[in-house]
């Protein structure tokens, strides 16, 4: 096979592919089951046709038997009269219209057998559309049904993927979360321990904080001592007694 062959063979694949996929079974049994009908449509105006072709032969027989019973009767009428002759014409007449009659009498049988035979076929073939027509829809039904359950499965799938992604981004989302948390509890220890400087003091260290925190107890108790002096007229403490402090 050559190049342009398969070519051509590669590109009928495809396009059957195609056809199969754009393809709706459904219209097809609609289609196929109207050319069953116009088939049988026909058959019956074949019947139809025949019948009347039938029937235009049998009033055309009912005539020529009247002109056989006028002939007939005109013979007997010539002999009564003593015409011979007129009586042989009108014999000979009757005969050539009897002759008339035999034919047409052959060709009705002849399309009285193919009515019969029409009207057979065209009874199977009602028959045959009729049960067409009931496994058409059947097979309708069975695939709206299949479609609609492949529609249904497609959009579960589409649903669990996205729920699957969701979760995904949930539980980065947690992670995220506990992580910061982590960091948030880690960072309060360090502080509280002093491993860390406090950001609302900057240059401080721990040496700083106490010598703060000696300064600030000293000049309280100073301050409570004044109080005292002040109240109860006593002397102000010495400075020893300010480190010991005093109860009154």
């Amino acid at each position: 096979m050559g190049i342009i062959q398969r070519i051509s063979a590669i590109f009928r694949a495809k396009a059957s592919a195609a056809l199969d996929r754009a393809e709706d079974p459904r219209e097809m049994l609609d289609y196929s089951y109207e050319r069953q009908l116009e088939m049988l449509q026909k058959v019956r105006r074949g019947v139809a046709d025949v019948a009347t072709s039938k029937k235009r032969i049998e009033l055309q027989a009912a005539k020529l038997e009247q002109s056989v019973t006028k002939l007939d009767g005109q013979a007997r009428a010539a002999l009564q009269a003593g015409r011979e002759d007129l009586a042989r014409v009108a014999l000979e007449r009757k005969k050539g219209v009897q002759v008339q009659l035999q034919g047409l009498d052959e060709q009705r049988a002849q399309l009285q057998g193919e009515q019969d035979k029409l009207v057979t076929a065209e009874q199977r073939l009602t028959a045959r559309v009729e049960a067409f027509r009931t496994q058409k829809e059947t097979i309708k039904a069975q695939y709206t049904a299949a479609e609609a359950q492949t529609r249904i499965g497609e959009a579960v799938t589409g649903i669990s993927e996205e729920m699957g992604d969701v979760g995904m981004a949930m539980n980065r989302a947690q992670d995220k979360v506990d992580t910061m948390r982590a960091r948030a509890g880690a960072i309060d220890e360090l502080l509280e321990s002093g491993a860390l400087e406090d950001l609302g003091s900057p240059g401080t260290d721990a040496l700083d904080r106490e010598l703060a925190k000696l300064s600030a107890g000293s000049g309280v108790d100073a301050e409570l001592a004044a109080l005292k002096k002040e109240i109860g007229g006593g002397t102000a403490p010495a400075a020893g007694e300010l480190g010991q402090g005093t109860g009154t």
